[in-house]
C-alpha cells in the first residue's frame, strides 16, 4: 500500500519532517519535496526558523498539502524551554502556529505530552474544542502510550499517534497494530537513527543502497498505516529518502531485521 488516510487526506507514506530544515538550504528543500509528491509535513513551533520556511517556501499551499504541526512544548525567551499544561497556554501554542504559517486552521495537531505523562484527557480536550471552533482539523497525539489513545479516542477521532521507533527499539509493536486496527496512521520518528548493524549493512550492500535507507524501507515494511516522516537539509539526502519507498526487502530479509 503506498497511501494513508489522515482525516480525510490521502497521504503518500513518505512525508517529510522539518525539525532538521537548515535556513541556508529549507526553502529549496521543501520545494524540491514537494515537487517529487511528498504531500505531508511535519513541523512545530519549537523547530525554530521551520514554519517560517514552510511559508516561504509553500505558500499559498497546494491543495494536496497537509501540515501537522506539535504542540505541548514550547520555548519561551524568559521562560526557556516548557510543557504547556493549561488551555491558555495550549491555545497560545495553536494561534503561534496559525500566525507563523499564515493559515486560518491547521490541518493536524498532535498533542506531543512529556515522557512518563499521566492522563493526557485534559489537554486534548482543549485541543477538541479548538478543533470544534475551527482553528484544528484534525488531531494526533505524540510520545504516549496505548492508554493515552484508548483516553484520546474517548473525547475526539485520532488520526494519527506519532512516537520513537526504529528496528532496534519496538516497544510499539502492539501500539502500532492497534492504530492499524482502528486505521489510525503510525509517524515514527527518529526511524533511521543510529549506527548500522551488520545486518542492517549486508543488506545495504546486497541491494546497494544506503543503510538508512535500509532502516526506512523496514520501517515502510513494518505495517501498512506507518507514514514515515525523514528529515534532511540536504536536496540528495531528500531524494534518497523517498526512494526508499520503491525498496523491496525480500522476506528472509525482514525475518533477519525481525
Amino acid at each position: 500500500m503506498t497511501t494513508w488516510k489522515l482525516g480525510d487526506h490521502t497521504a503518500h507514506r513518505i512525508g517529510f519532517g522539518a525539525m532538521r530544515l537548515d535556513p541556508a538550504t529549507g526553502v529549496a528543500v521543501l520545494r524540491r519535496a514537494v515537487e517529487l509528491g511528498v504531500d505531508h509535513l511535519d513541523t512545530a513551533a519549537f523547530y525554530g526558523p521551520a514554519n517560517g520556511l514552510i511559508r516561504e517556501a509553500l505558500s499559498p499551499y497546494p491543495s494536496e498539502l497537509l501540515i501537522a504541526t506539535k504542540i505541548g512544548p514550547g520555548n519561551h525567551p524568559e521562560r526557556g524551554f516548557y510543557q504547556a499544561t493549561t488551555a491558555a497556554e495550549l491555545r497560545a501554542q495553536v494561534e503561534d502556529n496559525l500566525r507563523a504559517l499564515g493559515v486560518d486552521s491547521l490541518g493536524l495537531v498532535n498533542l506531543r505530552v512529556a515522557d512518563d505523562s499521566g492522563s493526557l484527557a485534559d489537554r486534548f480536550a482543549v485541543l477538541a474544542a479548538l478543533r470544534d471552533e475551527g482553528l484544528i482539523q484534525h488531531l494526533g497525539i505524540s510520545n504516549v502510550r496505548v492508554d493515552h489513545l484508548h483516553e484520546a479516542l474517548a473525547i475526539a477521532p485520532v488520526v494519527c499517534v506519532q512516537n520513537n521507533y526504529s528496528v532496534e527499539l519496538r516497544v510499539d509493536d502492539p501500539l502500532i497494530d492497534l492504530c492499524a486496527a482502528n486505521g489510525i496512521a503510525y509517524v515514527p520518528f527518529s526511524s533511521m537513527v543510529g549506527p548500522p548493524t551488520p545486518a542492517i549493512q549486508a543488506i545495504a550492500d546486497a541491494h546497494d543502497i544506503s543503510p538508512q535507507q535500509v532502516r526506512l524501507a523496514w520501517t515502510l515494511h513494518r505495517s501498512a498505516n506507518i507514514l514515515a516522516i525523514p528529515g534532511t537539509g540536504k536536496i540528495p539526502h531528500l531524494e534518497q529518502n523517498l526512494a526508499a519507498a520503491d525498496i523491496q526487502l525480500t522476506p528472509a530479509e525482514l525475518a533477519t531485521l525481525a
